[in-house]
């Protein structure tokens, strides 16, 4: 009778400690959360939500946020080197940025007339237009396309400027026309610039050219690089007749003086927009956002 009952109070403690050892197995957030009330009950949560979610490496995707270099933290501080110089130079980026905004016209660019579509490519931009079979591409790039103002310079070297007498900035770029026609092997290129001063080509003329060729050439058709094994016709020693027929050849197409002056409004839009743009990057990059 004794063998008997000692045995049922061992099999009772045996069933008594395995069932608490298959719960402490079965519910280790449980015990974790009365043990330690810390982070250690957040991330084994966190990431066996995650693995529910996307049943881990077997989805075949796998989380930037879940990287070899442990969970991430909500935000980051900036490490790297950080004087007060930056700090000074990061609120003058503000301000700047702020002055530069009030002055912009408009966020949309402005339109060129004629049936011009625009494509932009950062810094660079080509007007597209198509006439009675011909393909006329005008590209250009708006930087160093804002022409140094010496006047201006030698005013502040004399101490005569003012704000109110402080010059618009006006961005006229290189462009270059390209017209292509449906059965020609090649296109005909034109390299354009805006001269210092207008050019007045022949005599008699009512209205000087606001821009001018300064060479002509035929390139291979869509070619980025302009091939120097062609023949480059250079305009500097031309025959006037033959200048001023290449110019009506351009303003045939819609590259005229109008065009022109209104691709100088383009390009300056452009080229504020890219400096604004340009303030903010720097701005978060002094201040390490």
């Amino acid at each position: 009778m004794l063998k008997m009952l000692s045995r049922a109070v061992t099999t009772a403690v045996r069933i008594s400690t395995s069932t608490m050892s298959s719960t402490g197995a079965l519910h280790p957030l449980a015990r974790s959360a009365l043990c330690s009330p810390n982070s250690g009950t957040i991330r084994p949560f966190t990431r066996s939500l995650w693995m529910m979610s996307n049943n881990g490496a077997a989805s075949g995707y796998r989380p930037k946020l879940f990287g070899s270099k442990g969970p991430s933290p909500v935000s980051y501080e900036c490490v790297s080197l950080h004087t007060e110089g930056d700090k000074a130079f990061g609120d003058f980026l503000s301000d700047e940025t702020k002055e530069e905004k009030k002055i912009q016209k408009s966020k949309t660019l402005p339109k060129v007339s004629g049936g011009w579509e625009l494509e932009q490519n950062g810094t660079e931009a080509k007007l597209i237009r198509t006439l009675s079979g011909e393909k006329v591409t005008v590209t250009f790039n708006i930087n160093n396309s804002v022409p140094p103002n010496f006047e201006e310079e030698a005013e502040q070297v004399q101490g005569q400027k003012s704000a109110e007498s402080e010059p618009d900035i006006v961005s006229t770029p290189n462009f270059v026309v390209e017209v292509t026609k449906p059965a020609a092997k090649h296109s005909l290129v034109f390299d354009c610039h805006y001269p210092e001063d207008e050019v007045s080509h022949g005599e008699g003329e009512e209205e000087s050219d606001i821009f001018s060729i300064r060479e002509v050439s035929f390139q291979p058709e869509g070619d980025g690089e302009w091939k120097e094994t062609s023949y480059t016709l250079n305009t500097e020693s031309l025959d006037w007749a033959l200048y001023d027929h290449l110019m009506d050849f351009l303003a045939d197409r819609g590259v005229d003086n109008k065009f022109a002056e209104e691709l100088i409004e383009l390009s300056t839009a452009m080229e504020h927009q890219e400096y604004v743009k340009f303030l903010e990057d720097l701005s978060g990059f002094i201040k390490c956002n």
